[in-house]
């Protein structure tokens, strides 16, 4: 804090105001007004911010970051936003455009499928200062790019950057500029950095009304029939179903053989419908074309590792099928139940345990209990310790 200088953004302007008259959806909630007072504070103060949001999943972390950038603007700064994915920048672009619809705002995005012609008006526009906000990928962070006056960076999913990844941003201006950091899973090495670490906390604790709770239940593999038979019913309504197998690095081959395997019983289980399927191991064009099948709803069911745990947005899915959840950490198995429940209609996380899970039960019994991200991180750190605390890893 003592170090580093930061820009100060003196005044809260016309953008900022004329957002939050005409073109804010819905009233903000407690929270959100609370942490927009935070970032406000830090960035008129004359030191450089760097600030962790917090949020569970679908609290409206990306709105409140939005109206940050906004207030960016209204001080003659750029703004950018990073996310770790195509897919999820993407979905942001998509969402601030919705969002700024009407104002007269510049918004650009920048991932490694922008090329030629297009990214060249990119890189122009960041250069001479006409472009307000940048939504990209890692490609964000390369030489190339390079900005008039940027001011304010917003890093989602924080932690699947690395150390070094983030502190390349810092050096696009001249004086460091104004972070914050988002993410929606509380996990226990993002609690032990902010309990150790060099980041202030913002937490945005509570829904926005009419976000309905997932019902999480907890079921043997040996109830399968009964499960397909839920999933038709869904898919009968019009509805659209995730179904996720486990990829752990370690045993690489017989996983991916496990969901090469569960794919084919699956399109033997439901032959009347269409099935799309996506992991890490295919290349990036043939995972964003069966994902966007998804998300058009041209096919009814995706499975998945868990590449689509942060920031695929299907508000019609309803149902998140996950195959021996015992495998997965906590936090982990909260944000793949983050995928659903984003529309108005009931939604259901199914975990499947097979039988030789040891203590599992117990875990996973937490997640069928409860639905705060923050105390099942807190479980998570009981179960399974801190992590590593020190160093790039």
């Amino acid at each position: 804090r003592r170090k580093y200088r930061g820009y100060v953004f003196s005044q809260v302007g016309e953008v900022f105001n004329s957002f939050y008259r005409n073109n804010l959806p819905f009233p903000l909630t407690e929270a959100q007004k609370r942490v927009i007072r935070e970032i406000r504070l830090d960035v008129g103060s004359g030191r450089q911010m760097n600030r962790l949001l917090q949020g569970d999943v679908g609290s409206g972390k990306t709105l409140v970051a939005l109206m940050s950038m906004l207030i960016a603007i209204d001080n003659g700064y750029q703004a950018c936003i990073m996310a770790p994915t195509e897919i999820l920048a993407e979905q942001h672009l998509a969402t601030i455009m919705e969002f700024l619809k009407g104002m007269d705002l510049r918004v650009a995005l920048l991932t490694g499928i922008v090329k030629g012609k297009r990214r060249e008006e990119v890189l122009e526009g960041l250069l001479d200062g006409t472009i307000h906000i940048l939504v990209g990928t890692h490609a964000v962070i390369e030489d190339t790019v390079q900005f008039a006056r940027l001011g304010f960076v917003v890093v989602d999913e924080q932690h699947r950057f690395g150390v070094a990844q983030r502190a390349k941003l810092w050096s696009k201006s001249t004086n460091p500029p104004h972070v914050l950091v988002m993410t929606a899973t509380p996990i226990p090495r993002t609690l032990a950095m902010t309990l150790y670490g060099d980041l202030d906390v913002s937490v945005i604790d509570q829904l926005p009304p009419g976000r309905k709770p997932v019902r999480t239940t907890h079921v043997f593999d040996t109830r399968m029939t009964s499960l397909y038979d839920g999933i038709r019913q869904q898919i009968r309504e019009g509805r659209q179903v995730y179904i996720v197998f486990p990829l752990i690095e370690e045993s690489e081959k017989s996983d991916l053989k496990n969901l090469e395997d569960g794919f084919e019983v699956l399109k033997q289980a439901f032959p009347e419908f269409r099935l799309s399927k996506v992991h890490g191991k295919m290349k990036p064009k043939d995972k964003e074309e069966e994902m966007q099948k998804f998300v058009k709803g041209e096919t009814q069911i995706l499975v998945a590792t868990t590449v689509i745990e942060v920031g695929v947005n299907v508000p019609n899915a309803s149902v998140m099928v996950i195959f021996e959840a015992q495998r997965f950490g906590l936090s982990q198995l909260h944000q793949l139940r983050g995928r659903v429940g984003r529309g108005q209609h009931k939604s259901y996380c199914i975990l499947l345990q097979g039988s030789d899970a040891g203590d599992a039960s117990a875990r996973l019994n937490v997640m069928a209990n409860c639905s705060d991200g923050f105390k099942i991180a807190e479980e998570d750190l009981k179960l399974r310790g801190p992590g590593d605390f020190f160093g790039n890893r």
